[in-house]
Order: C-alpha cells, then sequence, then structure tokens
C-alpha cells in the first residue's frame, strides 16, 4: 500500500501506491467514519463514568433551546420567576437557558437540567458547576414551581408537553419528575436522585465549583 522514502521525524516522507491512493481518495468519508466511531469506542472504555463523547467530540452545530425558552416566557408571564445565582427577577428579553450540570460534562438538554438565568451570569458560569450546597436548594426551588405551574395551568401544561418532545428523552425519569401529585418534598427528593449522581461524576472528572459574585 505503501512505503516509505526517508526517515527524518516530522520530516519523514511515504510514497502510497497510485491505485491505493485512489481507493483511499473514492472512499474516504467511510475510512473517516470508521476512524472516528473506533476512536469512540476507545475513549469510551477509557472513560467510562463521562457521557456523550461522541457529542462532546463533534458537537452539533446548533443547539435549539427556544421551545424551553418560550416556556420559561410564559411563566414570567405568569408570576415572577426570579434566577436562582443572582436572584434577579428575569425579564422575558433577557432570559438564556442554563445548564445546571454544564453541558460541556452532560451533552444533552434535558429538561431537568435547564433553567433560565440572565445572558451576562450564564456567560459568567460558563463550564463550571454551581456551589450544591447554595444552588442546588435554590433551583430545586425554581424547578418545583415550574412543576406546580404545569398543573395549574393549561396554557403551561402544553407548552411543557412541546419542550418534553424534544428535552425528556427517558419516559422513567418524565414519570418519576412530572407525574401529578407529587408534594413539594417528593419532587425535590427525586430531583436530587437524578441530578446528583450526575453532578458528581463531573465534579471527579475536574469541573470547578463556582459562586456568582455580582
Amino acid at each position: 500500500m505503501y512505503y516509505f522514502l526517508a526517515f527524518s521525524g516530522l520530516n519523514t516522507r511515504i510514497h502510497i501506491v497510485a491505485e491505493w491512493m485512489a481507493y483511499l481518495q473514492e472512499n474516504q468519508e467511510i475510512l473517516r467514519g470508521w476512524i472516528q466511531y473506533n476512536m469512540i469506542l476507545y475513549l469510551q472504555r477509557r472513560n467510562p463514568s463521562v457521557p456523550g463523547i461522541s457529542d462532546k467530540l463533534y458537537p452539533p452545530q446548533e443547539r435549539k433551546l427556544e421551545k424551553v425558552k418560550k416556556y420559561w416566557k410564559l411563566l414570567s408571564g405568569i408570576s415572577p420567576i426570579h434566577e436562582i445565582y443572582g436572584d434577579h427577577i428575569l425579564e422575558s428579553d433577557n432570559i438564556s437557558i442554563d445548564h445546571f450540570v454544564p453541558w460541556s460534562y452532560v451533552a444533552h438538554d434535558e429538561f431537568w437540567n435547564l433553567h433560565p438565568t440572565t445572558r451576562s451570569i450564564n456567560s459568567s458560569k460558563s463550564n463550571h458547576l454551581p456551589d450544591w450546597e447554595i444552588y442546588f436548594p435554590r433551583f430545586a426551588e425554581l424547578e418545583h414551581h415550574s412543576y406546580q405551574m404545569i398543573w395549574k395551568y393549561d396554557a403551561v401544561q402544553q407548552e411543557f408537553r412541546k419542550c418534553a418532545k424534544e428535552h425528556l428523552n427517558n419516559p422513567e425519569i418524565e414519570h418519576r419528575l412530572y407525574r401529578q401529585g407529587l408534594s413539594e418534598d417528593e419532587f425535590i427528593g427525586q430531583l436530587r436522585e437524578v441530578i446528583y449522581p450526575i453532578y458528581l461524576s463531573a465534579e471527579t472528572c475536574g469541573f470547578s465549583s463556582w459562586e456568582y459574585t455580582p
């Protein structure tokens, strides 16, 4: 298939046989896919606690969170929404959707990990983990408020269902968190059970703790 013309470190030269060169050029997309697939398998075997390696290596060109943003805008129009980091009342024209556990770790846009904040705070938080002791209670309170609104207002439930089609991909978690009739303690307990192991795993992988400073 090929042979070396010269050995000289990074300047080493090889010669590829013409017939093989034509084959490689003709099938480069297939070969590239095979290489990428095996690289993902290699990395996943050696990093079993890290989710979504394929999405991290080849992230989507566009992440669509407009339905989630529309949902929180609807809630903010019904009653004031305080974002969890700076306790600011959110204005509908300054809502940014944050991943409580960073997307760069979870590599998904699941509804239970998303919440509204301001654009500037979201930018400041970046890929850090919010301090659990400070922010999880606030996050859980906000998520429970959202849960209550789902079952109180038909319009909110309709927007939630639109979000669920794209942002709730595990039926078991959807049933645990969003079935009707949960008390506040039950809802927060279920949310903690879902998100805390992921939070700990991200922390173990080196994601640093973050606290908002105005």
